[in-house]
């Protein structure tokens, strides 16, 4: 397994927070980190490059007062379509944020902004195309975006994509997509990854700053309830139908081009919802401590119960394996 140096020894659970657009803040990354994963948000959570800066300072500061807490990151959308690109990365070099997590575009200037002061960056990737192409720019980290994921999604299986990226690529590995419980990280380890990248279940927490209504609907719904179209936002994702429904769109026969930006108030993410697969397993709106808690615990009984199905197995080298696994 390959974790990045800052990394190691600052983590109870081999876990990151995903960045989610609208519901990701400082409380949420805060109490995330202070649970020993990893915290992060993006940076156009904020409508200027200023009042990202202020999140910085405010996520900082509270950190500063636990020094036993994970890092934190930040998600920055690289393309040319976000023009805040280049005074945000001036404010996370400035603020030397941990960990930067890139999207949609591999940038070399990027990952040595970062580098120039010992941030990480990690890469979002849906193939094999991307990821060599960022693996290329010099990436330390590769976040498998695998089929049922929330928000912009793949549709390649984690056991393909995560072996075929894992063959080439010897830095840190990440499994994102229908990941809400302890066990689904241990089977993302056990699958070749490295960490396991969450973000539904994080939506239907207290310190998100989801819509209510938004957390209600994932507590309700299964994976049947989820749709993947480039009719929202004009790329594949996933979106909640019951959300389609309430903004007036109807999910069986949606238009070709993008509509979710032009159904009267209604816009996609604020009111046309994202949620990846794992929906079906999420019942409660917990504290982000109290999630984290049971995330440990269920990850421990996964690693304990996989060692003790392997206490028949034979072969003394298989059994010490599993349970080095288990005791990772």
């Amino acid at each position: 397994m390959s974790l990045p140096e800052s990394f190691r020894g600052r983590l109870s659970l081999p876990a990151i927070a995903a960045p989610m657009f609208l519901v990701s803040g400082p409380d949420l990354v805060v109490e995330t980190c202070r649970a020993g994963l990893v915290g992060t948000f993006p940076s156009l959570n904020q409508r200027t490059t200023d009042e990202y800066a202020a999140w910085l300072d405010r996520v900082g500061e509270r950190l500063a007062k636990h020094p036993d807490a994970a890092p934190f990151g930040i998600n920055l959308i690289v393309n040319k379509n976000n023009a805040r690109v280049g005074a945000d990365l001036e404010a996370t070099v400035k603020h030397k944020v941990p960990l930067v997590i890139t999207s949609l575009g591999a940038n070399k200037e990027v990952v040595d902004a970062v580098h120039s002061y010992g941030g990480i960056v990690f890469h979002d990737v849906i193939n094999m195309r991307h990821a060599r192409k960022a693996a290329e720019a010099g990436v330390d980290g590769l976040i498998a975006v695998c089929a049922g994921a929330g928000g912009h999604a793949g549709t390649m299986s984690p056991f393909a994509l995560v072996s075929e990226i894992r063959a080439f690529f010897d830095k840190t590995v990440i499994l994102s997509g229908v990941i809400s419980t302890g066990n689904q990280i241990a089977a993302a380890q056990l699958m070749g990854a490295d960490l396991a990248y969450i973000g539904t279940r994080f939506i239907a927490t207290r310190e998100s700053l989801a819509d209510q209504r938004f957390k209600e609907m994932i507590v309700a719904s299964k994976a049947a309830d989820i749709l993947y179209t480039p009719a929202i936002s004009g790329v594949h994702g996933n979106f909640l139908k019951p959300s389609l429904v309430a903004a007036g769109l109807d999910p069986d026969n949606l238009p070709e081009k993008p509509a979710g930006y032009h159904t009267g108030e209604k816009r996609a993410w604020k009111d046309v919802w994202s949620a990846g697969h794992g929906v079906g397993t999420i019942a409660d709106i917990p504290s982000v401590a109290e999630l984290c808690a049971r995330l440990k615990q269920e990850y421990v009984e996964a690693c304990a119960g996989l060692a003790k199905q392997t206490e028949g197995v034979t072969s003394p080298r298989l059994r010490g394996e599993v349970g080095a696994v288990g005791a990772g």
